[in-house]
């Protein structure tokens, strides 16, 4: 069976179920900037995904996922950046749970500048460099690695992105200090 989410006494959602949560529910989400950072930490470069979104484009993404229940932040973003960017990818993950911002995802465009046609979700967003070896994983087609440099001055790839990544980026590294 394809099943999808862990429910309260660990056993998983039916397709059904979720979707029937997904209409009832804003659902917990972690977004996932993955950088890589001078000795100095100062962001060098931002690793973007390339996949199939649900609408049959292909789009850059960050690294982005549920909350599961019984598990906390730190354990969700590194569950998501090692199913997305691999085992051996090793994250930072912040000491800190506090995001550097809150992305909510609507699925009515126009309600905010995160759009998820399936689901209302409240997204928590982190910075996290990584610094092992990293390749796309799962549903991912391919990741590639942008300077702070091209990203600031307006690249194109956030052209690529949809749902509201790009601002997400731009968020990132503004927080930074990197724009």
């Amino acid at each position: 069976m394809n099943r999808t989410a862990v429910d309260a006494e660990g056993s998983w959602f039916e397709p059904d179920e979720l979707a029937a949560l997904r209409r009832k529910l804003p659902i917990p989400y972690v977004d996932v900037v993955p950088v890589r950072c001078d000795v100095d930490g100062s962001i060098r470069q931002v690793g973007l995904l390339l996949r199939a979104s649900g609408a049959g484009s292909i789009v850059r993404a960050i690294v982005s996922g549920r909350v599961l229940i019984h598990e906390s932040l730190r354990e969700a973003i590194t569950r998501h950046v090692e199913k997305d960017l691999g085992p051996m990818a090793l994250p930072r993950v912040p000491v800190s749970p506090v995001p550097f911002t809150v992305a909510e995802y609507f699925p009515t465009p126009g309600q905010s500048p995160f759009a998820d046609a399936r689901q209302h979700a409240i997204s928590l967003a982190y910075i996290v460099p990584v610094d092992g070896e990293c390749a796309p994983q799962e549903d991912a087609l391919d990741l590639a690695w942008y300077d702070v440099d091209e990203l600031r001055e307006g690249s194109a790839v956030f052209a690529e992105m949809s749902g509201g990544h790009d601002v997400i980026v731009r968020r990132a590294l503004a927080h930074a200090g990197a724009l």
